[in-house]
Formats: structure tokens, C-alpha cells, sequence
């Protein structure tokens, strides 16, 4: 089920617990709304919807605006962006994190894990930065892992801009998105890993394609934008 579920949110991330309960039942499968919410949580889902008092107590604090509407994005290293995604496995699943530079679309620094937490988010992200520079700002969404002390008081002190999706807002975050719909339809639903070592070494060849490949926007593959504009940058 949570395969069928990764596939049909992949496409449709706007749909919730009760869409999805009637979509498994037309599929031959019976859950009910518990079991469904269970399997949002586990797979690290939420349905994007306008919701009152979504984050409460100490949280709220380390909540920040979208700094990118109508910010003109003009060169490397300028904006970064993160998310976290579900990965399914033949036998159980992993997560995938990655840090995009916006401008060229290039995969900053990428990690797989077996839970979703803040610690492994910051060691992926301190990697990204000592091979590749630090980002003015960095984007995200409002998950548990960004929203909280360690996150924004580490980032303080790097000295990057937090911005965070608004709340019910699909596309302020269209970059990761668009490449994890890449990540599993080119890749991960074609070769169904047997182990983590496996899947490492599968998106790890995955990116390195990705990275040679035009992109529809710039005209020019990931690497080479990127480049482009840091030796522009340095000029």
C-alpha cells in the first residue's frame, strides 16, 4: 500500500487520508482513516491544505516567511533549496534528503537515512556547504525538521536566510518536488533496491545522469550552469 500511496502522491500531492482510503479501496484494499493516517506519518506525508493553528506551542517561534516570491533568481549560490522524501524499497524504505542550487537546479548535497531527523539534515547540508559554498538562503517547508532550534539557530550562525513554504502552498517549493517525481519515475520505480547500499549506489548514478542532462529552463545541463555562474561571480 505504501508503494501504490508513494506513486499516485508523487503525481497528485494534494490529495489526503480520505481520497487516498477510497483510492486502496478501488485497488482491492481495505483501510480505514487510522490505518491510513499511520501510513502518512510513517511515509513522512501531509497534504497540502490551508489548516488552522497547524504549528503550536514552542514550535511557532522558529516558523519564517517565504523570501522567494517575486525574488529574482539570478545566480548560483544565491538560493538553495531542501526536502525530505519517502523512498520505497523490494523489503521496507529510506529517506532521501537533498540541497538544490536553484539557479542551475544542481543537487548542492544529498544523503539517504533510515529516519527523518534534524541532526542528519544538518550533517547533509554542512557537507553540501564545504564542497560547494554556502547558499543567502536556504528554503524549505515547515516539517518538524526544520522548524525547531537546532535548525534555525544553526543556520544563524552559518549566516543563511531561512525561508519556509507558506502553508497550502504547492509550488513555493517546485524545485525539490520536481526533481523527486524525476528521482522515482527515472530511476527508483524502475530498479526496486534490495538494501540501502544498493539504493545509495543507485542514486548516486542517478544524480550524476541528472547532472549531465539540459534542463528545459536554462538550456544547459545542471553542472554546467552552475559553473557558468560562479566563474561570472568571481569575474
Amino acid at each position: 500500500m505504501m508503494n501504490m500511496l508513494d506513486k499516485h502522491l508523487t503525481l497528485h500531492p494534494t490529495e489526503g487520508v480520505k481520497s487516498m482510503v477510497f483510492y486502496l479501496r478501488d485497488h482491492g484494499f481495505d483501510p480505514g482513516p487510522k490505518h491510513m493516517r499511520r501510513l502518512f506519518k510513517l511515509m513522512g506525508c501531509q497534504a497540502i491544505s490551508q489548516r488552522k493553528n497547524l504549528t503550536k506551542g514552542a514550535r511557532r517561534e522558529y516558523i519564517r516567511p517565504y523570501l522567494l516570491r517575486d525574488l529574482a533568481i539570478t545566480k548560483a549560490n544565491q538560493v538553495w533549496c531542501t526536502d525530505i522524501t519517502y523512498i520505497p524499497m523490494a523489503k521496507g524504505f529510506l529517506y532521501v534528503t537533498a540541497f538544490i542550487d536553484v539557479h542551475s537546479r544542481k543537487i548542492m548535497g544529498w544523503g539517504i537515512s533510515n529516519g527523518m531527523t534534524t541532526k542528519w539534515c544538518m550533517e547533509v547540508l554542512e557537507e553540501a556547504i564545504c564542497q560547494n559554498g554556502k547558499p543567502a538562503i536556504l528554503n524549505s517547508d515547515q516539517g518538524g525538521q526544520y522548524t525547531g532550534k537546532d535548525w534555525v539557530e544553526g543556520l544563524g550562525k552559518l549566516k543563511i536566510q531561512i525561508s519556509m513554504d507558506g502553508i497550502g502552498r504547492a509550488t513555493d517549493n517546485a524545485w525539490t518536488e520536481r526533481f523527486w517525481k524525476t528521482l522515482k519515475y527515472d530511476y527508483v520505480y524502475l530498479n526496486p533496491c534490495d538494501n540501502g547500499l544498493e539504493l545509495f549506489e543507485g542514486v548516486q548514478g542517478h544524480i550524476a545522469y541528472y547532472h549531465q542532462k539540459r534542463h528545459h529552463t536554462t538550456g544547459m545541463k545542471p553542472e554546467e550552469a552552475y559553473r557558468i555562474s560562479r566563474i561570472k561571480a568571481a569575474a
